[in-house]
């Protein structure tokens, strides 16, 4: 039955990558009129393309911290040719890159070149821990033409002008500003679907890594996002990780305006973009999610495992995935910087993330024969680290919450170096299916850069990226998955097979939950 359920979405996906790919060459204008002014879009890679279309005004100088305000509408015709500019941010991991761009609150579209009037729409959120990234770094045109879809990628503001607390005396105060760009994309987008030949009542809200802790957020806000979207798309992202409150932010903030020599708002406000990157840098002291959004204001009004257990949130379809080897990603990155994982140092490293349980950490997860050490440490942190959204359990757990269709990404095989991590130098161990792995199977050669210079994938990769766009096709239309992707399960998607398998005993789910019983629900939903 599995094998039947999934033929007939292969030969749903075979007729929409079949749609004709009209004027590929081109560039060919075509104009919008949309509520801001009209933009001219052209036509790339088979689908019709609009970009840096503006949906927020400036927010530089003056409006550093500012709430975002809709972009003030224009005469005649935006050339919607190009790219907006990166909201800032440094270089990272020797892969991604530097910007210094702050009136950077653009959007793109990407839509099939047939005409067509109420097309599902996907807006899709960048990953990058709430510090990088960029709307830009994605091809759309292969969503848009093989999900017959309109498909919209955003920017919003990141790191110290996003994620942090923004200083007393800016209209921005109290909010999560990141989000609350992402909030009026969200309007701009709801606005003008129609404009585009998409939906405004069929809108999916989908992200990755932060893009994807960004969906739980908004479905943590109920209120504000209601009819905004109406479907949720979470990929590697738990909903339910602990974050900062408000003053906890606040306290965090006034340690990045000390780094950075402020005493005021003035000198906040003028301070070189990089200089103060850097100042939130040193003040997060290497955590890996020093700017994830904080609880407890107008933006995210309650602790988002609080809002789970209670059942507060916004209530849409939701399908929650992951990949097998999330943080051997990190583990990667941690060995190309010089780190060495040994059989020697792994009991070290296990007792510096665990604590006073890492023995019956070590006892849960020995070192296996022929297995390197760098991939047991990864398989483990994947499993669990306790406040670390990226995680099988709290991903496996807030999915539960959530009542979503759950699938995990397990190709082994797919390219990793030149995607989530730099080609050189070589790791020296097998990174499996990591963090951001799935992304070249949606986005072709996605490579963290503006490049998109990863390699093509295997034909046996291509067929499994095939596949899950049409399971995408299928959700975001409201398609029924079908009986065979039972809601208790997990459907792993590897090159092999595509089946359900019980995950949360895989990765000893019930272990964690009894070591760190904060981070789950007290008992499991009925």
């Amino acid at each position: 039955m599995i094998r039947t359920c999934w033929n007939a979405l292969i030969a749903a996906a075979a007729l929409l990558l079949a749609a004709p790919l009209a004027a590929q060459s081109a560039p060919q204008g075509e104009v919008v009129t949309t509520t801001s002014g009209k933009v001219e879009g052209f036509i790339r890679n088979g689908a019709l393309e609009f970009r840096g279309i503006p949906y927020a005004a400036p927010v530089a100088g003056d409006a550093r911290w500012s709430l975002p305000q809709p972009a003030a509408p224009w005469t005649g015709v935006l050339p919607a040719m190009h790219f907006g500019g990166a909201c800032p941010q440094a270089a990272r991991y020797g892969l991604t890159e530097r910007s210094d761009e702050e009136n950077c609150l653009t959007l793109n579209v990407s839509l099939p070149t047939a005409k067509a009037a109420k097309r599902p729409v996907l807006v899709w959120l960048h990953g990058g821990a709430f510090v990088g990234g960029a709307a830009s770094l994605y091809r759309l045109d292969r969503l848009a033409r093989g999900m017959d879809a309109v498909v919209v990628s955003v920017n919003y503001r990141l790191g110290v002008f996003g994620f942090m607390a923004p200083p007393a005396g800016t209209s921005g105060a109290g909010h999560v500003l990141g989000l609350e760009d992402q909030r009026l994309a969200l309007r701009w987008i709801k606005a003008n679907a129609a404009a585009f030949g998409g939906d405004p009542e069929n809108i999916t809200l989908a992200g990755e890594s932060a893009g994807a802790a960004s969906v739980c957020m908004q479905l943590m806000a109920p209120e504000a996002n209601k009819g905004l979207f109406h479907r949720a798309i979470i990929q590697s992202g738990a909903c339910g990780t602990p974050l900062r409150t408000l003053p906890q932010a606040e306290m965090f903030a006034a340690k990045v305006a000390k780094e950075a020599g402020c005493s005021d708002l003035a000198c906040l406000k003028a301070i070189d973009p990089q200089a103060l990157i850097a100042a939130g840098t040193r003040a997060s002291k290497g955590e890996l999610l020093a700017f994830a959004p904080f609880t407890g204001n107008p933006t995210v009004p309650r602790p988002t495992l609080e809002a789970l257990k209670a059942g507060d949130f916004l209530r849409v379809p939701v399908l929650n995935g992951f990949t097998r080897d999330e943080m051997r990603l990190y583990v990667g990155y941690d060995v190309q910087g010089g780190a060495k994982i040994t059989p020697e140092t792994y009991p070290a490293a296990v007792r510096a993330i665990y604590g006073d349980k890492a023995d019956k950490v070590l006892a849960r997860y020995p070192l296996k024969p022929g297995e390197h050490p760098a991939e047991t440490l990864g398989s483990l942190m994947t499993d669990f680290m306790p406040g670390l959204g990226i995680t099988h359990c709290l991903m496996l757990e807030s999915g539960r919450l959530l009542g979503a269709y759950q699938w995990e990404y397990a190709d082994r095989t797919a390219p990793v170096r030149g995607v989530s991590i730099p080609i050189t130098p070589e790791p020296g161990f097998n990174l499996g299916a990591v963090h951001s792995a799935e992304l070249n199977a949606l986005f072709p050669n996605f490579s963290n850069t503006a490049a998109m210079t990863a390699p093509d994938l295997g034909p046996s990769s291509q067929d499994l990226a095939d596949l899950i766009v049409s399971t995408w096709s299928a959700f975001i239309r409201g398609t029924s998955l079908g009986k065979d992707w039972p809601s208790t399960t997990v459907m792993r998607f590897d090159i092999r097979n595509v089946r359900p398998r019980d995950l949360w005993s895989e990765y000893q789910c019930d272990f964690w939950k009894a070591e760190y019983p904060a981070f789950f629900m007290a008992k499991d939903p009925q």
